[in-house]
């Protein structure tokens, strides 16, 4: 980070060992969706257990070979599942555009696919076993005096994320 010439990192996800300092500046709420058209073809699963027979749209992970598992909150534990991805997509874009489309489930944060919401693209399912909040992070070097300027920034984007609701 030093070396490119970079003040400081938002990061949003778990993240690894860094000698790199963090704050945490807020927990995005995720949710599980799917369009209307996709319930009314394969039903609206009631449990993590229905997936089997329901499709997600895979998004590959960020630093991963691999499709990113769903993640639920059930009994108190966390779960994750990877039921068949009917496509996978490497753009958040993309994976909203996808289940849209009707062609399968997705877990993102709520502020992602809030105009979906309230245009009734997509609907929220598996509400009670919520997938676990997506931490956010902004990460600077400790062997760097953080500058004034920086400092404010960071602080303006604590603020935005404390002011709003997700």
């Amino acid at each position: 980070m030093v070396r490119e010439g970079f003040d400081c990192i938002l990061r949003a996800g778990t993240l690894s060992d860094s000698p790199l300092i963090r704050r945490k500046l807020a927990d995005l709420g995720r949710g599980t969706f799917a369009s209307p058209s996709y319930i009314e073809r394969f039903g609206e699963p009631r449990t993590p257990d229905d997936l089997e027979d329901h499709r997600i749209i895979g998004l590959f992970a960020p630093d991963a070979a691999s499709v990113s598992p769903l993640i639920f909150t059930d009994r108190g534990k966390e779960r994750q599942l990877t039921p068949p991805a009917v496509v996978t997509v490497t753009g958040p874009e993309t994976n909203v555009a996808c289940a849209c489309l009707g062609l399968g489930l997705i877990q993102v944060p709520r502020y992602r696919v809030a105009p979906e919401l309230a245009s009734g693209a997509l609907v929220e399912i598996l509400a009670d076993y919520p997938p676990t909040p997506l931490p956010v992070h902004v990460l600077y070097s400790h062997a760097r005096q953080l500058s004034p300027r920086v400092r404010i920034v960071i602080d303006w984007m604590a603020e935005q994320f404390r002011s709003r609701t997700v």
